[in-house]
């Protein structure tokens, strides 16, 4: 059981970070990289309940088995494009943000490969995601527990043993 149900105790706070977060989502990038960086980043920050419903959407959305085994060796492994690997070291560096901020190289290369606009909107992904896996680790949500609620039971996985 979670320790309490925020969403019940503080739904206007909840719907508003909730609009922000699927409003995020649906800006410039792709939904597939989306639910990539939320899975990164909530892999980073141990949040079991993220983890657990972004490995579904990426399932839902056609990812690759082996893909998704590799998200946490991302850079070692040859299944990432130039764009995606710019993506998930910019949620990666603004996630643990570095002592002195974000470097240049970490910038030029994520300019790289995103327009400004498109910089932002991941930008803002990153701040979402951080905020939920903070939520769900604080008060210990449970995984899977809201598989139907969310669509995700299509992903053909459960938490079951």
């Amino acid at each position: 059981m979670p320790r309490l149900n925020y969403a019940a105790l503080s739904p206007e706070l909840t719907k508003k970070y909730s609009e922000f977060s699927q409003a995020a989502a649906k800006g410039a990038i792709e939904p597939k990289l989306v639910h990539l960086v939320e899975f990164r980043v909530s892999q980073i920050n141990g949040c079991a309940f993220c983890v657990d419903m972004h490995v579904k959407q990426l399932k839902i959305a056609g990812e690759g088995e082996l893909r998704l085994h590799h998200v946490v060796i991302w850079r070692e492994s040859p299944l990432f494009s130039a764009r995606e690997r710019a993506a998930l070291e910019w949620a990666e560096a603004l996630t643990k943000l570095p002592p002195h901020g974000i470097s240049d190289e970490i910038y030029d290369a994520a300019r790289a490969q995103f327009s400004d606009k498109e910089l932002a909107d991941l930008t803002f992904v990153v701040m979402a995601i951080n905020g939920w896996n903070r939520a769900s680790i604080a008060f210990q949500n449970v995984p899977g527990s809201m598989d139907a609620a969310y669509g995700l039971t299509k992903a053909g996985l459960s938490v079951a043993a």
